[in-house]
């Protein structure tokens, strides 16, 4: 049974602390949990007070939050050769993916997103000690996201059998900004090991919300390389930092939870 946030959680760190310390806090709670099997409850708590002081009313930010060197890996491409070029003028070719990781340029090609003027794009990458068949036995699964998506309570298909084109509505935990999202899968590559998914309604605020997940093996060993990479709207009221604090959020818990599911079950 996965824990759920109790609707009396105070929260003990003050709402006039900078949202990035907060997820500096969050993440180094996630790294210290796989070290030290902390319960669910600990990260899923940390989780809860960043959605609470990001994606909410400003009243609770403080002014001019300061940039988060956390995000560095957001990286801008002028040039839009590799997207496609009937686009509108307004929109950027961006790559979110940082020149010194090892991602072969096969992979990269999949995580450039065409990003508008009011919306941001970036990655994260996850190392795997798990082979690359194994993770992707978990990722691929479109109707079942809540198998490493802690956040997720539930999940059902509401049209299509799994394949391109298929829509699913996820329900998330109590306690957070969102209730349920409906969800097209966009690509499901089994060769590349390649998985795209597109929200399409909801009752959230991640509108116009892409997320694009990669696997390739990882140049020594016999672990895998996750990338995933997304770009979305950033909701009025909030700034592209606070936005990509809280969706990085998201995707680094679920990536570390994936993490721990892999390996596990490899050994």
């Amino acid at each position: 049974m996965k824990p759920i946030v109790s609707s009396s959680f105070q929260s003990p760190i003050s709402p006039s602390l900078s949202s990035i310390y907060l997820y500096t806090k969050l993440y180094h709670s996630l790294e210290k949990k796989q070290q030290q099997k902390l319960s669910s409850n600990h990260y899923i708590s940390h989780y809860y007070i960043v959605c609470k002081l990001i994606i909410q009313p400003k009243k609770n930010m403080i002014p001019n939050p300061q940039k988060s060197s956390i995000l560095l890996q957001r990286i801008t491409s002028n040039n839009p050769s590799n997207c496609n070029k009937q686009s509108h003028q307004s929109l950027q070719c961006h790559t979110p993916i940082p020149c010194t990781a090892e991602v072969p340029d096969s992979v990269v090609k999949y995580h450039a997103h065409l990003v508008g003027p009011n919306q941001c794009c970036a990655a994260a990458i996850q190392r795997i000690s798990a082979p690359v068949s194994t993770v992707w036995s978990v990722v691929r699964r479109f109707d079942n996201p809540q198998a490493y998506k802690h956040f997720v309570k539930s999940c059902h298909l509401i049209d299509g059998d799994g394949n391109v084109g298929t829509l699913r509505e996820v329900r998330v935990i109590s306690g957070l900004p969102a209730v349920n999202s409906t969800e097209r899968l966009e690509i499901l590559d089994e060769e590349r090991h390649v998985i795209s998914f597109s929200v399409v309604g909801g009752d959230h605020r991640l509108a116009n919300y892409k997320s694009v997940t990669t696997l390739h093996p990882e140049p020594l060993g016999n672990g895998t390389i996750v990338v995933e990479s997304y770009v979305v709207d950033v909701p009025k009221g909030n700034t592209r930092d606070e936005t990509c604090v809280f969706v990085d959020t998201i995707v680094k818990c679920n990536l570390l939870s994936l993490k721990q599911i892999a390996e596990n079950s490899s050994r």
